[in-house]
């Protein structure tokens, strides 16, 4: 019997995400794909991939698309993982999650490492913005502002540990990157996108900073 359900939130991104499920399913997980309202055919590239997949009606962002997805996590420990990522192995899923599972931490945060300069140096600089992380499932569904924090989950998520005084381990995933939004989108709306990612990252920072 499993004990990990590993939960993917992914927004348009049909060409990348098969290759995810692909790597979580020979790792023995079984997977959940929280589609964010793409306008593509994430959603039947996930189901082909073997990945069971919930479906948000309209565009909530990250946070959303976890916290939607949540909701159908029946197993004790999650991992959340980004939709992009190159270079997955299931040995990658078994070091994030064993910290996890063995007792050692109440969560997990995955960083890469030797695997593309540009999200190498992303991470050194902030490795608390990871989207790669393991958890027990009744600790998420704990954290207030998943539903509204967009791309400011990581920051919620981080902000929440703190103060909860969870035991956080950082998890090197070596030769692991992920496609960068200007490749994806062609550089100018990547730009954009990524400015919007941070605009709302520091929401999320000032919103719990406040509260």
């Amino acid at each position: 019997m499993t004990t990990t359900t590993v939960l993917i939130p992914a927004y348009n991104e049909e060409d990348h995400v098969a290759s995810v499920i692909k790597v979580a399913l020979e790792a023995g997980f079984p997977v959940l794909v929280a589609d964010d309202g793409s306008t593509d055919a994430t959603a039947q590239v996930a189901e082909a991939a073997g990945a069971k997949v919930v479906r948000l009606p309209h565009n909530r962002g990250k946070g959303g698309a976890v916290a939607y997805g949540l909701q159908h996590v029946e197993t004790p420990l999650v991992m959340l993982l980004d939709a992009d990522l190159t270079g997955l192995t299931p040995q990658h899923l078994e070091a994030l999650l064993s910290p996890v599972r063995d007792g050692q931490a109440d969560m997990s945060i995955g960083i890469f490492k030797g695997g593309r300069l540009q999200t190498d140096l992303a991470q050194k600089i902030t490795p608390y913005l990871s989207g790669q992380r393991a958890l027990r499932t009744e600790l998420l569904r704990e954290v207030r502002g998943l539903e509204e924090a967009r791309y400011g989950i990581e920051m919620v998520l981080t902000q929440h540990a703190g103060r909860q005084r969870w035991r956080v381990k950082y998890v090197p995933l070596v030769g692991m990157a992920q496609v960068m939004k200007e490749e994806k989108r062609g550089f100018w709306a990547g730009v954009a996108h990524r400015l919007l990612m941070y605009r709302e990252i520091l929401r999320s920072w000032r919103r719990r900073r406040a509260s």
